[in-house]
C-alpha cells in the first residue's frame, strides 16, 4: 500500500505514521529523516542540503525531490510505504507522480488528518513549554497552521480530483485515530 499522510503541525502524524506503517508492514517515511540521514552519512546530496539548513535557509525542491526519489528506489519500499511531510508543493506533486509512473506504481490514499484549531494549537504551545522553545507563541503557532492551510489546499485540491483524499478524524487518543485511519484505508484495525 501506497499512502501519504497530511494535517497541520500537531496533528499527530508522525506518530500516526509511525504506528500505521509498522501496522501495514510498510516503511515510514518522514523528510525529516531522510535529511539527516543523508546529512549524517555525508552523501552528496546530504552535504548540499547541511549548507542550506546550516544557513537556515529551505533546502530547494531539486534536493529534497532527489532524496525522496533516493529513497523511494529502495528495496523495503517495493511493497508499499507511507510519505510524511512530502509533497509539500503542487511542484513537488508533479516529481512525486513521476516517480511512481517511472516505476510502474501509484498512491493508494491521501490520509488527510482533521483536527479542531484550538485544540491543535493548545498541544503545541504545551509542548513548546514542555520543551521550552520560548519562540513558540500561541500567535506564532497559529500563523504556522494559517500557512500549512494556504500552502496544502492545492496539494488536497490536486489529490481530491483524483478521488484519493480520505479525510480522517484526528482527535482523540492515538488508538481511537490509528483505528479510523486504518478503517479508512481499507484494513481492519
Amino acid at each position: 500500500m501506497r499512502l501519504l499522510i497530511m494535517g497541520p503541525p500537531g496533528a499527530g502524524k508522525g506518530t500516526q505514521a509511525a504506528v500505521i506503517a509498522q501496522r501495514l508492514g510498510i516503511p515510514h517515511i518522514s523528510t525529516g529523516d531522510i535529511f539527516r540521514a543523508n546529512v549524517s552519512e555525508g552523501t552528496p546530496l546530504g552535504i548540499e542540503a547541511k549548507r542550506y539548513m546550516d544557513a537556515g535557509e529551505y533546502v530547494p525542491d531539486g534536493v529534497t525531490n532527489a532524496m525522496v526519489r533516493d529513497r523511494l528506489a529502495q528495496a523495503d519500499c517495493g511493497p508499499g510505504f507511507l510519505l510524511d511531510g512530502y509533497p509539500r508543493t503542487v511542484e513537488q506533486v508533479g516529481e512525486l507522480d513521476g516517480m511512481l509512473k517511472a516505476s510502474g506504481v501509484s498512491l493508494d490514499r491521501v490520509i488527510e488528518l482533521t483536527v479542531d484549531t484550538d485544540v491543535v494549537v493548545g498541544r503545541l504551545v504545551k509542548r513548546a513549554a514542555d520543551q521550552g522553545r520560548s519562540d513558540d507563541t500561541e500567535d506564532v503557532i497559529r500563523r504556522r497552521l494559517e500557512v500549512y492551510a494556504e500552502q496544502t489546499a492545492p496539494l488536497i485540491a490536486v489529490y481530491q480530483s483524483r478521488g484519493l483524499v480520505v479525510r480522517v478524524n484526528g482527535m482523540g487518543d492515538v488508538a481511537e485515530v490509528t483505528s479510523r485511519v486504518l478503517a479508512a484505508v481499507g484494513v481492519d484495525g
